[in-house]
């Protein structure tokens, strides 16, 4: 590794092969140059050991939940303020947040992880001047996406009637749709800029930015909707300029060398092997996208049961309050994410396991403890929620279903963070869908609507498909053989680094 990329790692790098049998230092920043870990002979190793894994996951876990819920706040505090002018509005704004921009979201955040994968194990493996022709082979791609996602935005309004909105939610909503095009674009910049930065550890800047965004955009929210009076155009405005401000600020950081070789300029390298890289980016969004609408189609669901309103109103709590918690699983995702690439790209297989494990008991113990919360408060936090005592009550019958899911989706992100830092997206993409949509939902509705269990039924099948899931995860994690995929990162980092073409037989590998 040259010496100028010493700095972006660590202050205290060592020879890569060094023989020192003890932690390479006490800092939380990844150290490409160190040794692999020695096996743990004794429960005192094994603490000593998980206590340093811990500083650094939750180094890298701390700012990415908060940047998590400072953008996931920012459509919140939007749908706030429009609820102040009319139903519709709020409506309007909901809609197109939750099905539009967050379809368009979901898409642009899988193909973007493509790089959690690459740039993660080319920072461990010390190829950090390869960090810059990945971003922009991302952009490449994920701009050339932008462009078909456009007509879902143009024609959103004909395709919310379709589904069954309302004609004059659809409207408004399509309306609205059409100021928020420029989010598109900038979600396109944001993902590749994020990862690119993440891979280096470089979080504290992404949170830093994203809170100051939080910040901001309630200011401008009540002076541009409220103060003059532009409501839905207002809203389309502060939004569009809150996420455009976040990839100024990240791009500006990049662009002004703090960087150092990991951002070389331009280059036309971009261009070289977009089909392998658009292979992988895809594989990415199939990904995560069968995880998220699989949750997503809970509410669907619901609204073809009997009594659907407050089935569906109970279910929108629910998932209201597991998708706050699903924050803190998100930042260990990306957090295990960027260990296992690092770990696997500067060869040190038993770190990247050992990884795993303090990443699992780490989260299993998030979990309970917000499960523990939720069984204790149960006859309090609906009221939070609703005035209806019948959606109360079965928000309050929910919650122990709610509870182990809190637990289950405290883990399951960990796994797929796993498989992004590995690099086993398209082996996953097919798991997830079978496990999910052949088996969880229709377990789901033949418990629900067969069997006559309801809103239960849905939830308990779609929670086995999770489970399911999450099971396959462990089979393939306990199996893998982690020299096989330090030997692997180091063939994706050959192959991907813009100088040689791609061969079909390391496509597959990848």
């Amino acid at each position: 590794m040259d010496d100028s990329t010493q700095p972006l790692l660590t202050t205290k790098a060592k020879d890569k092969h060094h023989e020192t049998k003890t932690p390479p230092s006490t800092t939380a920043v990844f150290t490409a140059a160190a040794p692999d870990m020695d096996p743990i002979t004794s429960p005192k190793e094994f603490l000593k050991q998980f206590v340093f894994e811990s500083k650094m996951l939750w180094y890298l876990a701390g700012p990415a939940i908060f940047s998590f819920v400072s953008k996931y706040s920012l459509g919140a505090v939007t749908q706030i303020f429009a609820g102040h002018f009319s139903t519709i509005d709020l409506a309007a704004v909901s809609v197109e947040n939750s099905l539009i921009a967050g379809f368009s979201f979901g898409l642009m955040l899988g193909m973007g992880s493509a790089l959690e994968t690459l740039c993660g194990q080319a920072v461990g493996a010390g190829k950090v001047d390869m960090l810059g022709i990945y971003m922009q082979r991302s952009w490449v791609i994920l701009f050339s996406m932008t462009f078909p996602l456009c007509f879902i935005y143009i024609f959103a309004g004909t395709i919310l009637k379709l589904i069954g909105q309302t004609t004059q939610i659809s409207e408004a909503a399509g309306t609205f749709a059409l100021w928020m095009i420029p989010q598109l674009f900038a979600y396109a910049l944001n993902f590749p800029v994020a990862k690119f930065l993440q891979a280096q550890s470089k979080v504290i800047v992404i949170a830093v930015i994203s809170g100051v965004a939080m910040v901001l955009h309630p200011v401008f929210s009540w002076l541009l909707m409220v103060k003059f009076g532009w409501g839905l155009v207002g809203a389309a405005v502060v939004l569009n300029g809150s996420w455009w401000f976040i990839v100024v600020a990240q791009l500006g950081y990049v662009f002004s060398g703090k960087c150092g070789v990991a951002w070389n300029g331009f280059s036309f390298e971009a261009f070289r092997n977009l089909w392998g890289f658009f292979r992988l980016s895809m594989a990415s969004a199939v990904m995560l996208c069968l995880e998220t609408w699989y949750f997503m189609a809970l509410i669907l669901f619901a609204g073809y049961l009997e009594n659907a309103e407050v089935s569906v109103d109970a279910f929108s709590i629910c998932m209201n309050i597991l998708g706050w918690t699903i924050m803190v699983s998100f930042g260990m995702n990306v957090a295990i994410s960027v260990r296992i690439s690092n770990e696997l790209g500067a060869t040190h297989p038993r770190t990247a396991r050992f990884s795993l494990v303090v990443a699992v008991i780490t989260s299993v113990f998030v979990g309970l403890l917000l499960a523990l919360v939720l069984i204790l408060s149960r006859d309090k936090y609906p009221a939070f929620f609703t005035n209806d005592t019948e959606v109360a009550d079965l928000v309050r019958d929910l919650t122990p279903l709610l509870a182990l899911c809190v637990v289950i989706n405290n883990v399951q992100p960990v796994l797929s963070g796993v498989a992004i830092g590995a690099g086993w997206q398209t082996v996953v993409a097919y798991v997830n869908i079978t496990c999910y949509y052949l088996f969880g939902i229709p377990v789901g509705l033949i418990l629900g609507y067969k069997i006559n269990l309801g809103v239960k039924g849905i939830w308990c099948g779609m929670m086995s498909g999770t489970i399911l899931q999450t099971c396959v995860l462990l089979v393939m994690i306990y199996k893998t053989n982690w020299n096989t995929e330090a030997s692997l990162a180091e063939d994706r980092i050959r192959n991907w680094g813009g100088g040689q073409e791609v061969s079909e037989t390391n496509i597959e590998n990848i």
